[in-house]
């Protein structure tokens, strides 16, 4: 096989310290390291690596049916319970707007929600027994 699958996901943002704060307090990752000239933050948590690039204050936000590119990043959990608990810190921290809560994938037993993190970016956290 050629590729062994994702290294790391860049994302660009509306607001570098927003969303690095978010993914360090709200979700318990960690800082691996920053570019502070870009401006730009990379961030981890242990597992998946996501370099979020700071964009031009008169960027145009993201639609995700008007734009090609990143539809969403979804973010595996590991059980029932650790979705409905990380859903309910996600949906209580500043400036996150929900799309939808906790819900079955289909018919289940899969599920999921979807909410944009306060700088933009449409995120889904998704459990798959």
């Amino acid at each position: 096989m050629a590729t062994l699958g994702i290294h790391h996901l860049g994302l660009s943002v509306s607001d570098l310290d927003r969303t690095s704060a978010f993914f360090t307090d709200c979700l318990g990752w960690i800082v691996a390291r920053e570019v502070p000239e870009y401006p730009a933050r990379f961030v981890t948590n242990g597992t998946a690596f996501f370099t979020l690039w700071q964009a031009d204050p008169a960027a145009t936000p993201f639609d995700r049916r008007n734009h090609v590119g990143l539809h969403h990043v979804a973010l595996a959990v590991s059980d029932e319970a650790t979705l409905d608990a990380l859903f309910a810190k996600v949906q209580a921290y500043p400036g996150v707007q929900v799309e939808f809560a906790p819900q079955p994938v289909r018919d289940g037993p899969a599920r999921h929600c979807i909410f944009q993190e306060p700088g933009g970016i449409r995120m889904e956290l998704f459990w798959a027994p």
